[in-house]
């Protein structure tokens, strides 16, 4: 590409590093086979911790760690219903970069 060209590009609108520092970290929390696949499973609703450990072949225990780590970085939500605790998606854009990971891996 000749500098001319170079220059003729449109202007892009370049995402602040604060803000890349907050995406890159959300990005490191779900880089794990494991909290894919819940998060995969939570985009189509609500599940309890159980639920989710059974489907990815892990005690509860270590599953409730992959949910809270992906809820502080505000992925997730949760909801105690006497014993149990539920986990649902609380960003949407979550649908978009799993749809990015399925397009390209699925």
């Amino acid at each position: 590409m000749t500098i001319e060209m170079a220059r003729k590009r449109p202007a892009t609108r370049l995402i602040g590093l604060e803000a890349l520092a907050q995406a890159a970290e959300c990005l490191r929390t779900l880089a794990h086979p494991h909290r894919l696949r819940m998060v995969q499973m939570l985009l189509s609703g609500r599940y309890a911790v159980g639920e989710l450990a059974d489907a990815c072949e892990i005690p509860s225990h270590m599953a409730s760690e992959h949910l809270r780590l992906m809820q502080r970085c505000g992925l997730l939500s949760s909801e105690r219903e006497g014993r149990k605790t539920f986990y649902a998606v609380a960003e949407p854009h979550l649908a978009s970069i799993m749809e990015c990971v399925e397009t390209r891996f699925g």
